[in-house]
């Protein structure tokens, strides 16, 4: 693991003026159209729950090198890649994580940890017993499913074909399948 000197990285809550950065980090590591302008604003609304925000951001000086976007629990609707009857707990209590972002030139140094932590925190604030994520399996050596199965998430199910309709409907360019993903998701859920 790569060593974090803490005064050259910091980590605050999203802000708007974070939003330039958080896209084109967010594009360039999963793909191009994953996030839009339209979408990151909607997302930063829903981390907010009794005026706490569950999302957060990795800075060295000014480069964001690392971003965590997390729902608050009760601002999203399971939907049909979800399983709530499997999830052991109620869904009005469970968090969505969206995505986890590190810039590859500081992954392995705890920053990825750190941004989930601090997300666990803040969505434990907003009464949050849980948070859900669909794990991205075609990661560089399914690097993502290792690191969240570390941090304690239990798979759920398998669901192919999970990010297709942001291929046809948002134009997402799938970085293993460009534009028609076949890639399958792992709904996983971390209990707090």
């Amino acid at each position: 693991m790569k060593p974090i000197n803490n005064h050259d990285i910091q980590f605050c809550s999203l802000e708007p003026c974070h939003f330039e950065r958080v896209l084109a980090l967010g594009n360039h590591v999963h793909g191009d159209n994953y996030l839009n302008e339209e979408g990151l604003e909607k997302l930063f609304t829903q981390s907010f729950q009794n005026n706490v925000n569950a999302s957060f951001v990795s800075l060295k000086g000014d480069k964001l090198i690392g971003f965590r976007l997390t729902i608050a629990a009760n601002n999203w609707q399971p939907d049909e890649w979800c399983t709530p009857q499997q999830w052991n707990t109620p869904a009005e209590q469970v968090c969505y994580f969206k995505c986890n972002t590190v810039d590859s030139n500081y992954r392995g140094a705890g920053i990825g940890s750190k941004l989930l932590s601090l997300s666990i925190q803040k969505a434990q604030e907003q009464g949050a017993s849980a948070g859900l994520a669909h794990i991205w399996l075609a990661s560089p050596g399914n690097s993502a499913f290792r690191y969240f199965s570390k941090c304690g998430g239990k798979l759920i199910k398998r669901h192919p074909g999970k990010w297709q309709s942001s291929c046809i409907e948002d134009g997402y360019i799938c970085p293993i399948c460009n534009d028609s993903c076949e890639c399958v998701a792992a709904e996983m859920l971390l209990n707090f």
